[in-house]
Parts: C-alpha cells; sequence; structure tokens
C-alpha cells in the first residue's frame, strides 16, 4: 500500500497531518502520539514578537465541538525557533510552520526569518484581522488575499499553503486570488464565526464575545467547500474541519484534498491522528486499493 502525497514537491510518508493551533508544537503529545507516524505537524501559529492572547474565558464547549478565541498566543518567532523547530527536527516527519500577523510586514518578517530554518512548509494564517483595514481579516477580501500571497512568496525558501477562511461568501474566489497570487498549496476550512451566551449570567460565554467554531458541526461545510476548491483551482488542497475518524478522513480526499488535518478531535482523543493513519491502510487494502492516490478528488 502506497500512502505517499506530494504536496509542492514535498513528500509526506501519508496524508495525515495535524491543524495549527490544536497540537502546539508536538511536545505536549508526544506520550501519546509517535510524530514520526504521521505525514506532517502542522505547528501553533507564530508571530514576529510574543502575542499574549485574549482575555479569559477564552474557550468554550458546544454542541457538537467547540468554539474558541485564544488570539493566537505564541511565544514569538525566535523563542519558537530556537525552541520548537530543534525538538520537532528529532522526528520522522514534515514540518509545516503556521505564520500569523497583523499587517503584511508581519507576516513577510515571519516567513523571511523562517527561511533559514530547516521546516518544509509555510502555512499563511489570513483569518488574522488586518490592523490596515479596520480589523476586517486578510482573507475576506480577494484582492488582499492576492497581494498578501504574493507579498510572503517573494520571502518565502519554502513552499506556501494559503489557510482559507470560510466565513466569506464565495470561498472559490479567495482559492482563485491565492491562487493567482503564487499559492502552492490551499488548506481550508479555518474556523467558523459563532458566539455562546451564558443565560444565567446573562453575558457573553466568552470574553472576546465571538470565537472560532470548530469540531464535528463545521465538517459538512468543510467538506462543501473543500470539494468546490479543488475544482477551482489547481493547486493542492489539504482539508480540515471535523475530521476525527478515518472515515472523515475519506470523506475530504474522495472530495479532492489530498492531505487532511485533524484538529478538535486532538483535545478528546489523543490518538486521534495515528487512529486515522491504519484506518486508511485498512481501508486500501479491504478495498484494493494499491495508491491513495487513486482516492484523492474520485468523486465527482
Amino acid at each position: 500500500m502506497n500512502t505517499k502525497v506530494t504536496l509542492a514537491g514535498v513528500e509526506l510518508k501519508n496524508p495525515v497531518m495535524t491543524a495549527s493551533g490544536t497540537f502546539g508544537s508536538g511536545a505536549e503529545y508526544s506520550e501519546f502520539v509517535d510524530l514520526g507516524r504521521l505525514g506532517a505537524v502542522v505547528t501553533k501559529g507564530v508571530s514576529n514578537i510574543p502575542w499574549p492572547g485574549n482575555p479569559t474565558p477564552r474557550i468554550a464547549e458546544i454542541y457538537g465541538g467547540m468554539l474558541n478565541a485564544i488570539g493566537l498566543q505564541n511565544p514569538g518567532i525566535e523563542v519558537f525557533c530556537k525552541r520548537d523547530i530543534p525538538y520537532l527536527r528529532q522526528f520522522n516527519t514534515k514540518i509545516v510552520v503556521n505564520v500569523c500577523g497583523r499587517t503584511v510586514e508581519d507576516y513577510c518578517e515571519v516567513v523571511e526569518r523562517l527561511g533559514e530554518e530547516l521546516i518544509d512548509l509555510l502555512e499563511i494564517n489570513i483569518s488574522c484581522p488586518n490592523v490596515k483595514e479596520g480589523g476586517l481579516a486578510f482573507g475576506q477580501d480577494p484582492r488582499t488575499v492576492e497581494v498578501i500571497t504574493a507579498e510572503v512568496k517573494k520571502y518565502a525558501k519554502q513552499p506556501v499553503i494559503m489557510k482559507l477562511s470560510p466565513n466569506v461568501t464565495d470561498i472559490t474566489e479567495m482559492a482563485k486570488a491565492a491562487e493567482a497570487g503564487g499559492a502552492d498549496v490551499l488548506s481550508l476550512i479555518n474556523t467558523l464565526t459563532g458566539m455562546k451566551i451564558d443565560i444565567q449570567k446573562r453575558t457573553f460565554t466568552l470574553a472576546n464575545k465571538t470565537g472560532g467554531m470548530s469540531g464535528p458541526a463545521v465538517k459538512p461545510m468543510a467538506i462543501r467547500m473543500v470539494y468546490q476548491v479543488a475544482h477551482a483551482v489547481k493547486v493542492p488542497v489539504i482539508g480540515m474541519g471535523g475530521i476525527s475518524s478515518t472515515e472523515d478522513a475519506l470523506e475530504f480526499l474522495l472530495a479532492g484534498a489530498s492531505a487532511v488535518s485533524v484538529g478538535t478531535a486532538n483535545f478528546y482523543n489523543p490518538y486521534a491522528t495515528t487512529e486515522i493513519v491504519e484506518g486508511l491502510v485498512n481501508y486500501m487494502k479491504n478495498n484494493d486499493v494499491e495508491e491513495i492516490q487513486e482516492l484523492i478528488g474520485s468523486v465527482k
């Protein structure tokens, strides 16, 4: 059984990755998961300077998933490069670094710094609010998506994955804009904007009022968007959004994703990623599938 997939010239042993923000940089999961069995580890978002994140409470459980308003808390690029990259280099897996910023210059500064590091791919989180445009997320305007992609590509030494926000009218418009800007790969979906209210306290459950919704409830929307994007662009697509089982991962692959990222499921089942790796191999054996490529995008 050949489970290898290739993203912009980078070969992964299998299509199973972690989703940014749910796995840290792997250390906290290493007692549960052999990171070397994963196709890739995607790190938590890293910025040019340390970010403190949002005030608490900033996580809430909801029916079918969770809301988070962590605010991309991270120690900044220098600590990340000294501490997290050397840790991940111990394992036989690909390293994808998620990058966040408040301005185009922020993103480019981090990407340029990462050009000196032994990592495999960059994932650019364009769901961050653009401080120069009144707080509208970079990923909600196609012209901005194309511009930031093109700017990041000027500084990037590694292939660039643009992570698309689902909080738009037409996801394919954003995908085409990222492709036009030079994106090597697209990943989707990021979280959907949601809200929860505490009826006893009569206030917002999250201090930030709104948060990003993830988990099983978003999966049907995520699959629909992955299918649309995979048929709208020529670059590979990484699918994510509510994946917690082999069956979920297979749906995304059949819809056109070349790889999948597991996020929220890690919180309640730290073995989810490796269970899915095993499940894909078993599915291939049971269905006489020699190459996993046979499955990708086979539902038209």
